[in-house]
Parts: C-alpha cells; structure tokens; sequence
C-alpha cells in the first residue's frame, strides 16, 4: 500500500516470515503445516499454514480464497492507488468534499473504524491522513524531520466526525477538502478477521493466518493444544535473546505495534511511524505494544492506540475490554502484562 514498492522492507519482511514456523512450532508433536505466501498485498508478506492434515485440494481452494480476499481488501483500503472498477479508501480522499459510492465492505470498515476511534479516545483515528501523509514524506526521503508548523496545519484535517456515512446509499463523503483517511492502523487486521470468518465458514480449522506479522489463528492444533509464538526482542541489536516473551494461543489473533518497524534515522535519532495524537512525533511511550483478543481487527486497532497512550492510561481501556491480553515492552526492555 506504499507509493513505492521498497526492497529493503519486503527484504525484511520475508525475514520475518522465516523465523514464524520455529515460533509455532508445537509444543508436543511437531506438525508440518502446508502453506502458502504472497507478497503483493499490503506491503508485506502474507503466509497461510494449514496444520489440519486435510487434503491439498482443499488447502489450494482455501489458499485461493486467502489470495483473492487479501488482493480485494488491499485494493480497497489503498490510499495511493486506485483501480478500475472499484471506488477505494484513495478514491475517498482524491474526492474530499464529493460523496462518493463505496462498496459495502468499505462502507461497514468505515463504520468500524468510526467505532474503533470512539473506543480509544480518538488514539486510533484514520482522519490523521493529513499528519501521517507528511510522514511519510520525509521517511521515505530520509533526510530530515518535519516541522511542528507544517504538522500542526495539517492536523486542522483530522477531526473524524468530518467523515460522513450514508449507509442506506452506500455513499460517504470528507466534508473538509482537505482532510484524508490513513488506514494503515487497521487495515491489515481487519482484512485478516473478514478472511478467517470466510474460512470459518467453510469449515477450515487448525489453520493460522499471518499477514505481516498480524497473526490469526483458526481453532487448535489437532491434538487439542495451543499454537506457541513470540513477542519478538524490539531491541534489533540484541542478537542473544530474539523474543523477550512467549504466547500459547488458540482460536485467537496477536498483533505488535513497535518502534523497529517502520523507521528512519536522523542524526542518529530514530523516528518511527505511529505518531501520537497529541505530540504530532513519533509516541515515545513504549518499544512494542503486542495485543491478544479474538478479533483481529480490534487487536490491531488497540496495538496502535495503546502504543499511543501511557501505561495507566492502556491498562484502564484494557481494562473495559473483554477477553484481551496485552504485553507492553518499554524502552528499557521490561515486559508488562494485563490480562494474562
């Protein structure tokens, strides 16, 4: 979903994807998963596994679903391109002040994602398109940072109940012209919660979905235990300890926002790309914040929000939430826990 397709960050990300299996691997009986990887969709690579034992005509059909759903989903919260046929996230913000017909999936992710604001406070607002697009801008320049009179301007554009939605027309509108939709904070896991329940619905089960690290697993293995996986160390140099905490999970999604991600260097200092709300910078709270609740999209949503709050603060929307786990990492390296 970036303008630019970078090597370095698909380099990275197939890296990624080749440390997952030894991080699922069982506890008990190893189990060699079929699977299968795409790398077109999101920016990232996507890897599904299949640890049912079932036949391969039925994984290749399940695949296929995996394929065809991400490539939709990724066309329709693309804010960079657009494409025949199709009215997308990109469509939305190049006609700011124009309603504009969205398909019904766009329309309820609008929806959710206006929910998903509610929730935590505006810390999780797809209305930062304005600030988040000058980010990005000068990361991938790499050259210098922006400056608070440029950021402060754009975020004039960033007040969500400018985004209206017409459900019964299928139409919504960005009343300020000036304002645009960043999805990037939900998009992934949200595309990853509409694939598992389409899989769901076909019967797969012991199945694990990753899409850049957004992790969704379907059911159990089929012994009946848990999938083990870790949070990776966010600290890149520490080569000796690769994850500083383990997760056994289930029928469940975990998703890590992190400062080593995304980030680029000025001057030696390190700037990344989940901004806070309320600084307009790079949140200097934690290293990574990982979420473990069934919902994938929420997981995602929550990562990033919670990743913009302090500790306090996280631990009391946490704390509103049912069936969530979160693991806060800081920048000295402690772990943190609420609901394990």
């Amino acid at each position: 979903m970036n303008k630019k397709n970078n090597p370095l960050r698909l380099i990275a990300a197939c890296l990624a994807v080749l440390t997952l299996l030894p991080a699922l691997s069982g506890c008990q009986k190893k189990i060699t998963a079929k699977n299968r990887v795409f790398y077109e969709y999101f920016d990232t690579v996507s890897t599904v596994y299949d640890y049912s034992g079932g036949s391969d005509k039925r994984f290749q059909e399940n695949a296929e679903l995996v394929r065809a759903e991400l490539e939709y989903y990724h066309r329709l919260f693309d804010i960079y391109n657009e494409y025949d046929g199709i009215n997308n996230v990109a469509t939305l913000n190049r006609l700011a002040g124009e309603w504009v017909v969205l398909a019904p999936e766009l329309i309820e992710f609008l929806e959710y994602a206006v929910g998903m604001h509610a929730l935590t406070g505006g810390n999780m607002n797809i209305a930062m398109g304005s600030v988040l697009s000058i980010w990005h801008e000068y990361r991938e320049e790499g050259k210098a940072v922006p400056t608070m009179a440029e950021l402060e301007a754009a975020a004039e554009h960033t007040d969500i109940t400018k985004l209206e939605i017409d459900k019964s027309s299928g139409r919504a509108r960005l009343c300020d012209s000036e304002m645009s939709l960043d999805v990037g904070a939900i998009a992934k896991g949200y595309a990853v919660e509409r694939i598992a329940e389409m899989l769901e619905a076909r019967g797969a089960d012991s199945y694990v979905l990753d899409v850049g690290g957004n992790l969704r697993a379907i059911g159990e293995k089929p012994d009946g235990s848990a999938w083990r996986t870790g949070i990776k160390n966010p600290n890149i140099y520490d080569f000796n300890t690769p994850y500083v905490h383990y997760l056994d999970v289930k029928d469940t999604s975990v998703v890590t926002s992190g400062d080593y991600q995304r980030f680029y260097l000025v001057d030696g200092v390190s700037y990344h790309h989940i901004i806070d709300k309320d600084t307009l910078m790079p949140a200097n709270y934690f290293a990574s914040v990982t979420i473990v609740t069934s919902d994938s999209g929420l997981a995602d949503a929550l990562s990033t929000a919670l990743f913009t709050m302090d500790y306090d603060s996280g631990r009391a929307l946490a704390s509103t939430i049912d069936d969530i786990t979160v693991v806060w990492v800081t920048k000295d390296g402690e772990v943190l826990k609420f609901g394990e």
